[in-house]
């Protein structure tokens, strides 16, 4: 289809190709067209297609057949039918995702929620002020590596911070295999380095908390506004944003960036590997424990315990992993029966440990 030329720089493939090729030889009578998500807005669609931009609504089978996660979200491509009069489309399929940034929604009884698919690139903002949380910084390491994109730390308002080296020393020591990047938008201090991630093609997302400097970073690798900010309210250095939708964005470069809400709050949701990933310091040091089911705790032999008595391990960074740990845990028994019997089993072994170390202590004194 030579029409499809115009959604190259939005990153259309051969591999997508086929994908759609499934679904346009199955119902070649329902006039299909490929298109991506480029705008997702409290229920509008925005899909840049080979006719161009259309606002687009969902097919009723799709609206109620699919499982949670499974509707277009931004950067999703989709294979739609325009309407005749040229006023819009229909999307019908969403095109496998090559990834997908997941969280649990936030709220009691919060399920999964899809913030964005298919992108390269998770750039995991933070603003080098008094709000800067290495904790909150593992959190999106561990969400970034399980979506399958490659996460990025970018540190912002560098032209504010009056030790730069200094943290991000301390940002780059719990981020494990992902680069950090230093920057100022209002300097252009990093933004070169940064700009050469975003080639041709790629596709990152703006994650972090709101008053991080998403939307000020946007425009600035953009050369030009496109995004609305308001300045952060420096009370307690928590920040407030405007953004309130998700738009993917052509940058100057030949990339694409696509802006977020500031999240309050990211729920880990079935992230075992990416946490693995993110804590690959700690689950080295678990394989060099004496015993294979060591809870670290009074067992001798362990590797963890002796690391944070000899200052190897960072007590902040084993308490961050053990709530990350909880967290999922927590989730599992909630989602799966089998996996809360299997965790009582452990919470009694670990009280029986606790409790022999408390007696033989006891005893010694």
């Amino acid at each position: 289809m030579s029409t499809e030329n115009g959604l190259a720089p939005y990153g259309w493939s051969p591999v997508l190709r086929a994908h759609f090729q499934a679904h346009t030889d199955q119902r070649p009578d329902q006039g299909l067209i490929p298109g991506r998500v480029i705008v997702q807005q409290r229920g509008l669609v925005r899909l840049i297609t080979p006719l161009g931009e259309l606002s687009a609504g969902l097919a009723g089978r799709l609206a109620h057949e699919a499982a949670p996660g499974d509707l277009p979200v931004a950067g999703d491509w989709v294979a739609a039918t325009p309407h005749q009069d040229g006023s819009g489309a229909t999307i019908h399929h969403v095109l496998p995702r090559a990834s997908a940034f997941v969280r649990r929604a936030s709220g009691p009884g919060g399920g999964l929620q899809v913030v964005a698919a298919n992108v390269d690139i998770a750039l995991i903002t933070a603003s080098l002020n008094a709000d800067l949380s290495l904790r909150r910084i593992e959190r999106y390491l561990a969400t970034a590596w399980e979506s399958g994109a490659a996460p990025v730390v970018v540190l912002t308002k560098a032209d504010l911070c009056p030790d730069v080296a200094a943290l991000k020393a301390q940002v780059e020591a719990v981020a494990v295999g992902a680069p950090v990047h230093a920057v100022s938008a209002l300097t252009g201090e990093g933004l070169e380095a940064l700009a050469a991630l975003l080639s041709v093609g790629q596709t990152a997302v703006l994650l972090g908390s709101s008053g991080a400097g998403k939307s000020t970073l946007v425009n600035a690798l953009a050369g030009q506004k496109l995004m609305a900010t308001q300045a952060i309210i420096e009370e307690g250095a928590r920040g407030r944003h405007t953004t309130t939708h998700r738009e993917l964005i052509l940058l100057p470069s030949g990339g694409m960036m696509l802006d977020t809400p500031g999240m309050r709050e990211l729920g880990l949701w079935d992230a075992d590997a990416g946490l693995a990933a993110t804590f690959a310091d700690i689950e080295a040091l678990t394989a060099h424990c004496r015993f294979h089911d060591c809870a670290h705790e009074t067992e001798p032999g362990c590797a963890i315990r002796a690391a944070l008595e000899d200052g190897g391990l960072d007590p902040g960074r084993w308490r961050g992993f053990q709530k990350l740990q909880r967290e999922l845990a927590h989730l599992d028994r909630r989602e799966d029966p089998i996996a809360r019997i299997e965790a009582r089993r452990v919470w009694i072994r670990r009280t029986k440990a606790y409790r022999a170390g408390k007696k033989g202590r006891d005893e010694a004194y």
